[in-house]
């Protein structure tokens, strides 16, 4: 990733512009605005961009932008290095998202019964946690496989390297995070975050819950030396973290910031002060989900935006860029992160769609599936398209947050119906799904195929 080019400052195309030509510029200030395509911008982009009608030059064209965004901009308490305010503006495509979002994922939302019945929905909560503990996990370096990584976690197996212990870190740290969701936002409570993102995963073992030292090496960059970005100095941390936390539980600024924009700035906050050694990427999307569900966004306990960063972890660092290149301009980040978020959502809603019709083929295939419990039913309907599969107590109990009697007897009792076949590795129960499951099931009492 290279650090986009800057833009010329605003103050200098003000200077060189005579009275006429800024007044017209000023009244065609939301020239370029509506482009679908570039919605919002930066200059890094906007130089190389065919010239709209009435513009003689990419200058020109940059402070007609300039003008149209100063206006419609808002500060937030968050400041750089300079001591200079950090601003945001709701232009249209963010506004949409925002709209969006309202609606796909809190207050009354319109969603499958697996996840508004409470003995189905542990199952999907634990599947949407362990993928943002992995996702998120491989966005700061992870490199465990998603396949070891949840036979890690439904196993309750202990982690065999750092790779693992971070994702493990991860899915604990967002399960806290949901039994936080009332509680005021501290610096207590970030540094209880950032101990349970980090156990055992840093060289420095006292870097742990703890702001970074001045003799700390602090500055974000790549392999090949080049810095990308250069946080406040260690001693003015203190301050800067209790302002955040101001900031996160709504007592800043006095006017009306939205709980979406407001979490998505808090995000970008933390990692922008950059307050500890290691570990600040996770620490600022586990304070991103917090607010997200203090704000009463419910569907994201459901919700993985790592999983979407993975996908294009590029864009995600030049969003941070492009804010810091162009007069602390957080728009940038609040589009990128708008988008995310909404792809998100969709991305749940498409998992739910495709698990209720994976139910629903089982169910009309085999009746035999009718005679389960929810909680069979679901390792049934995995169990058949993944023949040979392995089965532990443990997995079951940790998939369908069950104590250990329930999922035991679960197990058995498919095993003793001869649906799974039961063996012993070790010391641990084990239940493998066979070859020929489905004629298994139709083997069973009263079981049929649909329409016989």
């Amino acid at each position: 990733m290279r650090i986009p080019k800057r833009p010329p400052k605003f103050a200098t195309l003000v200077a060189e512009t005579d009275g006429d030509t800024l007044a017209r510029l000023m009244a065609q200030q939301l020239v370029g605005m509506s482009d679908e395509r570039h919605p919002y911008p930066h200059w890094d982009k906007l130089q190389y961009l065919p010239l709209p009608n009435g513009i003689e030059n990419h200058r020109q064209w940059w402070l007609a932008l300039k003008l149209s965004r100063t206006v419609t901009q808002s500060p937030v308490p968050l400041r750089d290095v300079q001591g200079k305010s950090f601003v945001f503006a709701v232009p249209t495509p963010v506004a949409e998202q925002l709209h969006h979002i309202d609606l796909g994922a809190g207050g009354v939302v319109s969603l499958p019964e697996q996840i508004t019945n409470p003995h189905t929905r542990n199952r999907y909560l634990v599947s949407s946690l362990i993928e943002e503990a992995i996702t998120s996990s491989q966005l700061e370096g992870a490199a465990t496989t998603r396949e070891v990584a949840k036979r890690m976690i439904a196993s309750g197996r202990a982690p065999r390297d750092t790779s693992e212990r971070m994702i493990l870190n991860n899915y604990r740290t967002i399960q806290r995070v949901r039994e936080l969701k009332s509680e005021k936002l501290t610096p207590e409570l970030v540094f209880e975050l950032h101990r349970m993102i980090t156990r055992d995963t840093l060289e420095d073992a006292t870097a742990v819950a703890r702001l970074r030292r001045s003799d700390e090496k602090a500055v974000v960059g790549d392999d090949f030396g080049e810095v990308f970005h250069t946080p406040p100095p260690a001693d003015e941390l203190p301050a800067r973290l209790a302002l955040m936390c101001q900031f996160a539980n709504g007592d800043t600024p006095a006017a009306f910031v939205h709980p979406v924009i407001r979490a998505i700035i808090l995000h970008f906050w933390l990692a922008y002060d950059h307050p500890f050694v290691d570990g600040n990427g996770r620490t600022a999307r586990a304070l991103f989900y917090w607010l997200m569900l203090r704000s009463g966004y419910w569907l994201f306990e459901f919700i993985s935006i790592s999983a979407i960063l993975t996908q294009a972890p590029a864009k995600y660092g030049r969003s941070f860029l492009y804010t810091e290149t162009d007069d602390n301009d957080l728009t940038y980040f609040l589009l990128s992160q708008t988008q995310v978020i909404r792809r998100a959502i969709a991305s749940l809603h498409a998992y739910l769609d495709r698990k209720t019709a994976e139910i629903r083929e089982v169910e009309a295939h085999l009746r035999a599936v009718a005679t389960l419990n929810h909680r069979q039913a679901a390792l049934i309907t995995h169990a058949l398209k993944h023949p040979g599969e392995r089965y532990t107590i443990n997995r079951h109990k940790t998939l369908h947050q069950v104590v250990y009697q329930t999922a035991r007897t679960d197990l058995l009792q498919l095993a003793e119906n001869g649906v799974l076949r039961k063996t012993l590795v070790g010391r641990e129960l084990t239940f493998i799904a066979p070859e020929d499951l489905a004629d298994r099931l139709l083997a069973l009492p009263g079981a049929s195929v649909a329409g016989d």
